[in-house]
């Protein structure tokens, strides 16, 4: 997996799905969704992310309800990976499936501003901030879950596997 490299959004403790995906669009296309990702607490967030930023947030970011469309949207508005200091198990799984890359890294937090650059190296679980000289060490992921995400999601790896007709 390549080096991911991009500029940050930061987040605080316990960002829940229906923060990242609010339940009232639920039933609309992820083109739609994607345009209400975190409204309620960074209103500018969606109009604003560029394809290739990094969300980094503190403990339990993806808790509530096992929503796929909360990775689904981030993924469809560019976000190239979400680093936190701790995920909810389910969104953690469901970002893996469908190929956003996700990092739990202590201290990410307060190691990072919004707007500064963040390097991640996903394989290493390396996460470094080069203005601030500084390196932390993540959760290395296992390797299956390298492979999902190197694919693009479960969706992707299936295809790669049983041809286009999958």
């Amino acid at each position: 997996m390549k080096m991911i490299q991009g500029r940050v959004w930061k987040l605080g403790n316990d960002i829940n799905t229906d923060l990242i995906s609010p339940g009232r669009y639920l039933a609309a296309p992820i083109e739609e969704i994607k345009e209400h990702v975190l409204e309620a607490i960074n209103p500018r967030f969606a109009q604003e992310v560029r394809k290739g930023d990094v969300v980094v947030a503190g403990k339990n970011f993806g808790c509530g309800s096992s929503r796929e469309s909360a990775p689904q949207a981030l993924k469809a508005l560019g976000v190239a990976a979400v680093v936190a200091e701790s995920f909810a198990r389910i969104f953690f799984r469901n970002a893996v499936a469908v190929g956003l890359p996700v990092l739990a890294c202590p201290s990410v937090s307060q190691s990072f501003e919004e707007g500064e650059t963040l390097e991640l190296d996903l394989e290493k679980a390396e996460v470094k901030n080069r203005a601030r000289g500084t390196s932390l060490q993540g959760s290395p992921l296992p390797q299956q879950m390298l492979d999902v995400l190197n694919k693009g999601g479960i969706p992707a790896l299936l295809k790669d596997i049983f041809g286009k007709g999958a």
